[in-house]
């Protein structure tokens, strides 16, 4: 069993949902009977999956531990950009899952990282995803931060909740974007009917999106996308909401467009934050992979594939 301590930020948003939002392994059913089993509080007190929360609610939540706690670490190549006694910046590539997962047990960044570094288990209290401060969907490659202390770990979350972490990422989507500069900002939520999937709705959690388009090409653009949150499938979601979907998205892209690329067209391509121990500016950048290098130079020749 594990405690987490949750905050409330907006209303209007009921319990169970709230807590199936928060804690990624809960499903929304998952989450009621947690609360119907009592253990879950609102600011001490027991209450039903159907509170509505207020900003500002202290939610504590009982979580308990999977069949299986601990990472299995598992040798595996490993492109990584930086490295220190602090942390490690790591380059994943595309269709890689960054931890173990329902149905993915093995072949995770973090089992190779783990192997790599099996000093990184302490960083956490939590075995189950020791060092990770920040995530990337299984086809999403690009840099990520790995933290290989408990004190790095816990300031480099702080500089992500704080939104004071610079993440910009490269898209190809569907479509001629206009305006060149923009701003997308809408809430995101699970969708109620597809848990996979995840939606803008009013209930959600804040979420913001900048894009800046670097050129048109043949029923498509190619974007600069820079997150200042980062909600799940944030990037995928607003785009494909305002009619722009990632090239190559199964998920929320049109089945069957042209062009078509092995994966989604998202890329993790410039990472800055402040060093946890020392403070000083870091900055790395990823180039596109040659996977979707090879989709860019298509749609820039005007080809289909």
């Amino acid at each position: 069993m594990r405690y987490m301590n949750l905050v409330a930020d907006q209303s209007g948003k009921r319990l169970d949902r709230f807590v199936a939002d928060e804690i990624a392994e809960l499903s929304r059913s998952q989450a009621k009977r947690l609360i119907e089993g009592a253990q879950v509080t609102v600011n001490g007190v027991l209450a039903k999956p159907s509170f509505v929360l207020t900003p500002g609610d202290m939610v504590s939540v009982a979580v308990p531990a999977p069949e299986t706690d601990a990472i299995v670490p598992e040798p595996a190549p490993l492109d990584i950009v930086y490295e220190d006694n602090h942390l490690l910046v790591v380059n994943k590539p595309g269709g890689m899952v960054v931890h173990p997962g329902a149905g993915r047990r093995h072949g995770s960044l973090l089992a190779a990282v783990l192997a790599y570094r099996p000093d990184i288990v302490r960083a956490d209290a939590d075995p189950r995803r020791p060092g990770i401060v920040h995530r990337l969907d299984r086809n999403t490659s690009g840099l990520l931060l790995v933290a290989a202390t408990a004190e790095a770990q816990q300031g480099l979350r702080a500089q992500f909740k704080k939104r004071t972490v610079s993440k910009t990422y490269l898209a190809l989507v569907y479509g001629c974007l206009q305006p060149m500069v923009g701003a997308i900002e809408a809430p995101i939520a699970r969708d109620p009917k597809h848990r996979i999937r995840m939606a803008v709705a009013n209930d959600g959690r804040y979420a913001r999106t900048e894009y800046r388009v670097l050129g048109h090409y043949p029923g498509v653009s190619y974007l600069e996308v820079k997150l200042l949150t980062g909600r799940t499938h944030q990037i995928r979601v607003h785009l494909a909401a305002i009619g722009y979907p990632v090239v190559g998205d199964r998920i929320y892209g049109p089945k069957g467009a042209k062009p078509r690329a092995p994966r989604q067209f998202l890329h993790s391509h410039r990472l800055g934050f402040a060093h946890p121990a020392t403070g000083e500016a870091m900055s790395f950048t990823s180039p596109l992979p040659e996977d979707l290098q090879r989709v860019l130079d298509r749609v820039m020749r005007g080809e289909e594939s």
